[in-house]
């Protein structure tokens, strides 16, 4: 029996002023599908997710979204008029009995429902956002850069819930460690043409090179034809009077073809300048200490950088990795301990809140009037590591184009922006770079050559992501912070640092919080009581878990008992039915793994 689309695109076609974004577009996405939706920075991949989404209308075709069906798309800068907290938006259009999915997400994604909409940052209004999407649990998911302010734990977190979610998503993510884990088909916008491989992101690279590579033999032969039929076109003048008109109009529409093609978009002429080199010993930091009230960030650490080195701060959100930094670049003192810094350092910084990066002015004065870049008397040229150059010429290489030049910073992707930020960095001579999230919004084409640079870049590294492929290959040493002060050294990436990693995951708190040696030999020893120190612990929180159960059925049954509801929202009273057979079976769950730990208890 076939299956009923969720959402049926046909002959889609959408132009912004100049060349088409997509043309004569046809989509399906079935139910339970799970897409990679991949293509260059400005390609029109967030356009085409708000096509899908009814935010944007295309000029011409039609979509199909069958009755019942619910699509939820996560705003990349969702509107929070009218709304005074973050739960508050986040609950916005779920029923008051469902205000355990919101709770529950927000502890996954790390942000607090209580928190002010007027004093919430970027990336926890997004955070709302994504827990809205998740707790409404629509029958197809829009995901645009989901993982963007979120730190490894809580995109660890996401990565599950997708896993074993039934609904259909379509997702686009810089984060090719998360794209592969999650995706099973992949939809590949270029040039205003779509395709489609029924596969996931893990053979993305190697189908696009193909295609590429076919089309270069195409233009390639053509090229040839084109040249044999000129050439033919000329001398046969001479030859006879009258020319063949049917082979002069092929070899016009050959040209007209050839013109037609539109060429691939080159990788921006992006290049780390190394100035003079640094001494040997860059930052040497012995016994560094730093708390803030009763939060220790850092304690009792001790490390050598040398020159060359690419050091990667991890750890979730709010930890103090940036403050660390702030310690070893000398711009925060440590309470006790000291750090001392090399001799002939050149830093540059890549500040992921774009604090350098005014919205409100255009990107040609965004570069003309940074004081390390302005040339004095040319208002139209920058200096780009001592040598003057064209602003228009110096955006181009980043691939903006020439009337890019006087739009606001504000009209820019989240992409564009990040390639605006590295213009700025790479225009001056370093040896050593502060990276602080580069790689937010990035496409996967400019994310290899940032990782290249960095690999070739002859100068010194420190790096925060929480993009684990990206760890993988650029990191030589990892800092992995992980709450209580610890700051612990290992060599490698992110997958070295998981495979050497002690505790192991069973060792960790909720929060993400190591435990102390003593309660590690606590959880190992049976107790007085005969059960495991964890089981004890289990055993004293399963109440708590049970009563909490209980209240969220309460709020299931009451929103339920009104007698008009199945009538009125039957997709509704569905969703809060199958909630409270879920919530029954936790409760049967909970209460028997109580009872043989009971029982355990009284038998030793």
């Amino acid at each position: 029996m076939a299956r009923i689309p969720l959402l049926q695109m046909n002959d889609i076609s959408l132009t912004f002023g100049g060349d088409p974004i997509f043309n004569n577009l046809d989509l399906v996405v079935q139910p339970g599908d799970r897409v990679a939706l991949v293509g260059r920075n400005g390609s029109g991949k967030s356009t085409l997710m708000k096509v899908m989404a009814g935010l944007v209308e295309a000029d011409k075709g039609d979509i199909v979204i069958p009755p019942g069906v619910a699509v939820g798309y996560m705003e990349q800068d969702p509107d929070m008029a009218g709304f005074a907290t973050l739960g508050d938006f986040a609950l916005s259009n779920l029923d008051p009995g469902e205000s355990y999915k919101v709770e529950r997400a927000g502890e996954g994604l790390k942000f607090d429902p209580a928190r002010s909409v007027e004093t919430a940052s970027g990336g926890e209004r997004r955070r709302a956002a994504l827990a809205k999407l998740m707790a409404e649990a629509p029958e197809l998911m829009l995901l645009d850069e989901p993982t963007n302010h979120l730190d490894i734990e809580a995109i660890a977190w996401l990565e599950n819930e997708l896993k074993s979610t039934r609904a259909g998503f379509v997702l686009i993510s810089h984060d090719r460690a998360f794209l592969r884990e999650l995706t099973r088909a992949t939809l590949w916008i270029d040039r205003g043409m779509t395709r489609r491989q029924e596969t996931g992101f893990d053979g993305f690279e190697q189908w696009r090179d193909k295609i590429w590579e076919e089309e270069d033999m195409q233009r390639h032969k053509l090229d040839r034809k084109i040249k044999a039929e000129a050439r033919w076109a000329v001398e046969g003048i001479s030859a006879r009077r009258k020319r063949n008109q049917g082979r002069v109009r092929a070899l016009g529409e050959l040209r007209d073809q050839r013109a037609s093609q539109i060429k691939r978009q080159g990788s921006a002429a992006m290049d780390f300048q190394a100035g003079p080199k640094s001494g040997r010993k860059v930052i040497e930091v012995k016994g560094i200490s730093k708390a803030f009230d009763e939060k220790t960030i850092v304690e009792n650490l001790d490390i050598l950088i040398q020159r060359g080195d690419r050091i990667a701060f991890v750890g979730p959100n709010g930890v103090g990795k940036t403050t660390l930094i702030k310690m070893l670049m000398g711009q925060e003192a440590p309470d006790t301990g000291t750090v001392t810094l090399g001799t002939n350092l050149l830093p540059a910084i890549f500040d992921q809140s774009r604090a350098a990066l005014d919205p409100e002015m255009t990107l040609w004065d965004s570069l003309t009037g940074d004081p390390d870049m302005r040339v004095s008397g040319k208002a139209d040229q920058v200096m780009v590591r001592g040598n003057p150059k064209h602003v228009v010429g110096y955006l181009k290489e980043f691939l903006f184009d020439e009337r890019q030049a006087r739009a606001p910073v504000r009209s820019l992707s989240g992409g564009e922006k990040a390639r605006l930020l590295l213009a700025k960095l790479m225009a001056k001579e370093s040896n050593l770079l502060v990276m602080d999230e580069p790689t937010n919004d990035l496409d996967v084409e400019t994310l290899d050559l940032l990782q290249e640079l960095l690999d070739d870049y002859d100068g010194t590294v420190l790096l925060v992501s929480h993009d684990r492929d990206f760890l993988d290959r650029v990191a030589t040493t990892t800092i992995a912070m992980e709450g209580d002060g610890q700051a612990i050294v290992y060599a490698g990436g992110w997958s070295d640092y998981r495979a050497q990693r002690q505790p192991k995951d069973t060792d960790i708190k909720p929060g993400g919080k190591s435990k102390s040696k003593k309660e590690k030999v606590k959880a190992e020893k049976p107790t007085e009581s005969g059960l495991t120190f964890t089981e004890q612990k289990r055993l004293e929180e399963l109440p708590t878990v049970i009563e909490r159960l209980n209240a969220e059925v309460a709020k299931l049954e009451e929103f339920m008992s009104d007698p008009e509801m199945f009538t009125k929202e039957p997709v509704k009273f569905q969703k809060a039915t199958d909630a409270l057979i879920e919530r029954h079976n936790a409760i049967a769950e909970a209460e028997e793994e109580w009872l043989m730990l009971e029982e355990k208890a009284e038998t030793a």
